[in-house]
């Protein structure tokens, strides 16, 4: 199915300390280049009509703040580490200004971190303040995200907290247990006429921890990797643009090394591969791009291999 060209915004591509390191005066975390300036990991999507945010970690306000955004459709969570779940506080703010619960995306252990980690947001009676999120549960095949358009319209009703307004104007309490709050994501193959648009999830292993990358048309978006089942290699055929991580040169046992990563750009054969998750171990922006065309130049390597930077949009 074909929803138009996307557009991948990189909000973030540091690892989950950052770019610079607090207390480093390396010359990486010193480099007066902004393009050296890295937020921790997440991207913001343009696609089919929506607005798709990839990972809220801590840097989720400022990110939101500096790029000028102010509605989300959806958010989709790769994993619950809180460099990419850390930020999920503020989506108050998009509670406010929408009117809408937060429409978040995610594998079913990710949301039973959530519950322990955000335990205010699941506690009933809500506090007042808290909140306001719905959860859809995805696995590994395609799904719909949809526009966050619900006819429910959400209510702040003063040192009480969120109500929903109904048709006929009476107010009632957004969730009074577990199960309003959380539901499965449609799959891609249902029948949709309210403007849903397919993502294609890729599952990958961060060590010993199973994690999601996704495909919107031709991007797809993968961080905090260091495998990729074979069955997967599949979803990943006719990009014109690949976003992979890495850390460092040397191996890890969460993230893609580079010479992993340039093994891997060369097999999947995008047009274009970013790294994103980058530390300071690489050197800075301007001399680390040179690197990465001597690299590919000499081994003969389809891909164009770039670093990504905080505000590159591809598309």
């Amino acid at each position: 199915m074909d929803y138009g060209q996307a557009k991948l915004t990189f909000l973030g591509t540091g690892t989950s300390q950052g770019v610079p390191i607090i207390g480093c005066g390396c010359e990486v975390c010193k480099s007066p280049d902004p393009h050296d300036k890295r937020l921790r990991a997440s991207a913001f999507v343009e696609y089919g009509g929506l607005a798709i945010l990839v990972d809220a970690g801590p840097d989720f306000r400022m990110q939101m703040l500096s790029n000028g955004l102010c509605h989300l459709d959806a958010i989709l969570l790769t994993h619950n580490h809180k460099d990419h779940t850390g930020g999920l506080d503020d989506v108050r703010s998009l509670n406010y200004i929408d009117r809408r619960a937060a429409e978040i995306y995610c594998e079913d252990r990710v949301k039973e971190d959530l519950i322990r980690e955000y335990p205010y947001v699941f506690r009933f009676p809500k506090y007042p303040g808290a909140p306001e999120w719905h959860l859809h549960i995805i696995d590994e095949e395609p799904f719909l995200v949809y526009p966050n358009t619900e006819e429910r319209e959400l209510v702040w009703v003063h040192d009480v907290g969120y109500h929903y307004r109904l048709a006929d104007g009476r107010l009632v309490p957004t969730s009074r247990c577990l199960e309003d709050m959380i539901d499965k994501a449609d799959p891609a193959g249902m029948a949709c006429s309210t403007g849903g648009v397919e993502i294609i999830p890729v599952r990958g292993m961060h060590d010993k921890l199973p994690v999601f990358g996704f495909r919107f048309g031709q991007i797809a978006y993968l961080t905090d990797f260091s495998s990729i089942p074979e069955s997967e290699f599949s979803k990943l055929e006719g990009l014109k643009h690949l976003t992979l991580n890495t850390v460092g040169y040397h191996p890890h046992h969460s993230h893609f090394s580079l010479d992993e990563v340039l093994e891997l750009s060369d097999r999947i054969g995008a047009e274009n591969t970013w790294l994103t998750h980058l530390s300071h171990s690489f050197p800075c922006h301007s001399r680390f791009c040179d690197e990465l065309e001597n690299l590919c130049s000499g081994r003969g390597i389809r891909s164009k291999v770039q670093p990504a930077y905080d505000g590159l949009t591809i598309s």
